[in-house]
């Protein structure tokens, strides 16, 4: 009965991550596909940068619900079967790698269908927000520590991908540490350890265009100008300076 309940809970998890806030809000808003503007990305920071501030912070907001719905629900179902079905007979499989342990895979599942969605060509995003989400909800003292670190090198580097892959680096060890110095048994959350490492590995595959780009120092800075801003300004100084000149001769 728990493998049954595990597999349909994952599907949905898959199902809904699938959902991709940024793409429905900007062809419902907008009439355009956000993938098809900016980086190319399903995400907040992409959002940000096309639409601006107020549609950005929306979709972040849903995507770290997103994230954290699933983990919150198969935890309390968790806990239902811990109490309600204490003598209910469980395989060996299911007594060892399900029960406790659902809230990981589901977890894991969202943000899969986040980047790699099956309702939009499994075109996604990145799964920073979603992966954050899942992060709070499993431990939110683990979570605070990795968004702490993330936005101290975001804000101080204004590099969102740096913040994003150094968070997702440092995440499993985070969890292993959380782990050791709780006396706990490695073995026993072998399940929350391959989700963290999972996590992490999900999140620096989908930034290794940016990992290119920081290399080669031309990855977007946030809140840079955009290309056309500067060429903008280029040209509204050259004709304050023109206005000048003929104010000099003038004079």
């Amino acid at each position: 009965m728990f493998t049954v309940i595990t597999v349909i809970l994952t599907f949905l998890a898959y199902i809904t991550g699938s959902i991709n806030t940024s793409v429905i809000l900007s062809k419902s808003i907008y009439g355009e596909d956000v993938r098809d503007s900016g980086s190319g990305n399903a995400g907040a920071t992409n959002m940000l940068r096309t639409y601006g501030t107020g549609i950005a912070v929306l979709t972040l907001i849903c995507d770290i619900l997103k994230g954290a719905l699933f983990v919150l629900l198969a935890n309390w179902l968790d806990i239902l079967f811990s109490s309600y079905f204490k003598g209910y007979p469980m395989s060996d499989f299911e007594q060892a790698y399900l029960f406790n342990n659902l809230k990981y895979i589901v977890g894991l599942f969202v943000v899969l269908g986040h980047d790699f969605p099956i309702w939009f060509g499994f075109r996604g995003g990145k799964g920073v927000a979603t992966s954050l989400g899942v992060i709070l909800a499993l431990n939110w003292q683990i979570g605070l520590i990795v968004l702490a670190i993330a936005l101290l090198l975001m804000i101080f580097s204004r590099y969102v991908s740096l913040g994003s892959v150094i968070g997702a680096v440092v995440y499993p060890f985070i969890v292993l540490t959380y782990i050791l110095a709780g006396g706990e048994n490695v073995a026993e959350n072998i399940v929350y350890l391959i989700m963290a490492f999972s996590l992490a590995f999900l999140l620096i595959i989908k930034h290794h265009a940016n990992i290119k780009r920081l290399k080669n120092g031309t990855e977007n800075k946030l809140f840079a100008k955009k290309p056309q801003d500067e060429e903008t300004e280029d040209i509204d100084n050259e004709d304050a300076e023109f206005e000048e000149f003929e104010e000099f001769e003038e004079e």
